[in-house]
């Protein structure tokens, strides 16, 4: 029986894991593996179709690529089954009653009774051989050690190892059939050792690989992470740019909404207007009529008789007048009824439309109190426009063209902004830049800008996180400084353009800047996105309104003729508000454009302020 047991345990291993067959599947070359042995080799082969035979290489077809469909050979199983449930008994006792082991010399390669285990024990000359349990043995928790015996020669230990025929041999057998035929043999604990010492060389490789796997697998993460991070970075962006988008249409709504408004009430004074002028005429009918009815109260004799006849013949007079018709109220209606509205569809419109049907006029034409100083225009948080003066001031006027105030009558102004809480900032000639308060008191803050003679003069604007923009034409480069004041937190150079001035746009950090050669839309790094050409004999001044839709007045100077088109912030055109209008023509070619709060237009030249308005 133990023989059985020994015998069979050992034709039912399996090669590749060297323990008794587990789920044994047989390919088509006839050698039987454990299923999850197969699973591992096929899932380490490129094919997913068919499994190579780790001893003879031949390929057996998977079905459907599932290793647990192969045949399972039952005969295997059977066999397994059957030894794993058979206790192997002592093969050291030599009486007849054999005993059940109790243990097993991985050594003697012998089955141990717990006798013959006590007397295995006390035997020094083999003190230090390996005993293992029974009960792990045949939990599979220790595999078996077993000394190989040549199966033609079962007395002698297979010692050696043919390289040629990669098996192991006795002494026997090596110099019978294997010496003869011109194998190559050597000692089989020298080829283990040389196989130990390959299988090292292999594992350290494994290791290795696994190491620079798994740092790939961290690069991997480390990736993983990095477009993560990115995909949140657009996502953000998008939500910016939606809350951007949201925010202008919104203005964009507000100043339509603030046209159709100031047009209503147009509409409506001239209404009221004739209205008052029908009512004036009725009191007057009322007066003349009362008089005339007075003279039949008594006889009238003389002065009284003739004044009654005058006030008889104005009364006559003035019914004779004809009678007032439809055609004027009528068309103010029609002039309203013209007025539509044009909703643009274009991604690049995001202006939300336009109102059409109607026209721009000036509606005011100021000479400004220094003639041929303005040196800039801004609009003014209070719905005034703010102009500053290079001989000195800033004067503020209304959407009607009245002089409202004149302040820091001292400071010799080249460019004004106004930041979110209510301060302004001033440039003066000489470069600096001081902040005042809402009272135009000066704050003490200190700007570290250069000089005018070192980089040249150029504009000035605020942006919405109340960045301070100052341009330098000569070295065509804009400095940024915050409210706090100090040196330039960044210098944005402005490839070829020199900013003479500039304005900022709500969104994405973009400027709209006007160099005397072209209006370009530059991005937050001084490059430019679109350019808007001069044409010949005309100039353009550029502005940004509050919903971020640019206009931009075409001068042509020797004409003294002036045109206004709008524009996207793209500088997509959107259409024509106000074409050739004249002005009173300056001696120097400098002008300014700007919006006022309420959607007026100003635009100035060195000596006068025309306000255009929706008429």
């Amino acid at each position: 029986m133990a023989m059985f047991h020994q015998i069979s345990s050992q034709n039912l291993e399996c090669p590749i894991c060297l323990t008794l067959f587990v789920q044994p599947k047989s390919l088509t070359c006839c050698h039987i593996f454990c299923k999850d042995c197969l699973q591992q080799i096929f899932q380490t082969q490129s094919s997913r179709k068919n499994i190579a035979c780790p001893i003879c290489r031949k390929e057996t077809p998977v079905p459907s690529g599932d290793v647990s469909k192969l045949q399972t050979n039952v005969p295997v199983n059977s066999l397994v089954d059957e030894v794993k449930t058979k206790n192997p008994v002592c093969t050291v006792c030599e009486t007849d009653g054999k005993q059940p082991a109790v243990s097993y010399c991985q050594d003697c390669g012998k089955y141990m009774c717990e006798s013959c285990e006590k007397g295995h024990k006390n035997w020094k000359l083999v003190s230090n051989h390996k005993v293992v349990a029974m009960s792990d043995v045949l939990s599979g928790k220790v595999p078996l050690e077993r000394r190989r015996k040549c199966k033609k020669h079962p007395s002698d230990d297979e010692e050696y190892f043919c390289t040629k025929c990669r098996e192991y041999i006795c002494s026997k057998c090596g110099l019978v059939r294997h010496l003869q035929a011109g194998h190559q043999i050597e000692e089989a604990a020298i080829h283990e050792e040389n196989l130990k010492e390959n299988i090292k060389k292999l594992q350290d490789r494994a290791k290795s690989k696994k190491t620079t796997i798994e740092n790939h697998i961290d690069f991997i993460k480390t990736q993983r992470d990095e477009i993560t991070n990115m995909m949140r970075r657009l996502s953000d962006d998008i939500d910016k740019t939606y809350e951007e988008y949201m925010k202008l249409l919104s203005t964009r709504k507000e100043t339509l909404k603030c046209e159709v408004k100031r047009l209503s009430e147009k509409f409506e004074k001239e209404l009221q207007t004739m209205k008052e002028e029908s009512r004036q005429t009725v009191s007057h009918v009322n007066a003349m009529e009362e008089l005339v009815t007075n003279g039949m109260k008594v006889p009238l004799e003389k002065d009284a008789l003739f004044a009654h006849d005058t006030l008889c013949g104005n009364l006559k007079s003035f019914l004779e007048r004809e009678d007032p018709d439809e055609k004027s109220p009528k068309g103010v209606a029609e002039r309203a009824q013209r007025i539509s509205f044009r909703r643009y569809v274009k991604v690049n419109e995001l202006c939300l439309g336009e109102l059409e049907g109607y026209t721009w006029d000036v509606k005011a034409d100021v000479e400004l109190p220094c003639i041929g100083s303005m040196t800039c225009a801004i609009r003014a948080p209070d719905g005034k426009m703010a102009m500053g003066s290079c001989e000195g001031g800033i004067h503020l006027y209304s959407p009607d063209g009245e002089l409202q105030q004149t302040v820091l009558k001292d400071v010799s102004v080249w460019g004004i902004g106004f930041l979110s809480d209510g301060l302004s900032v001033v440039r003066d000639v000489g470069n600096n830049i001081s902040l005042y308060t809402p009272q135009w008191e000066k704050l003490d803050v200190t700007f570290e800008t250069t000089g005018k003679y070192e980089r040249g003069i150029g504009g000035l604007t605020v942006d919405t996180d109340d960045n301070i923009y100052m341009g330098y034409m000569r070295t065509k480069k804009i400095l940024v400084f915050t409210k706090q004041g100090g040196k330039a937190v960044r210098e944005i150079t402005c490839d070829t353009y020199a900013p003479h001035e500039f304005f900022s746009l709500n969104t994405r950090g973009k400027l709209i800047l006007n160099d005397l050669s072209a209006v370009v839309c530059l991005d937050g790094l001084g490059k430019k996105e679109n350019v808007l050409k001069k044409k010949e004999g005309v100039l353009a001044y550029p502005a940004v309104c509050r919903d971020d839709s640019v206009i931009v007045a075409w001068v042509k100077y020797s004409e003294g003729l002036v045109s206004i088109d709008r524009y996207t912030r793209d500088l997509q055109h959107l259409c024509t508000l106000i074409t050739d209008f004249k002005i009173v023509k300056p001696q120097l070619d400098w002008y300014y454009l700007q919006e006022f709060e309420n959607g007026e237009i100003a635009f100035c030249t060195q000596d006068r302020l025309y306000i255009i308005d929706a008429m």
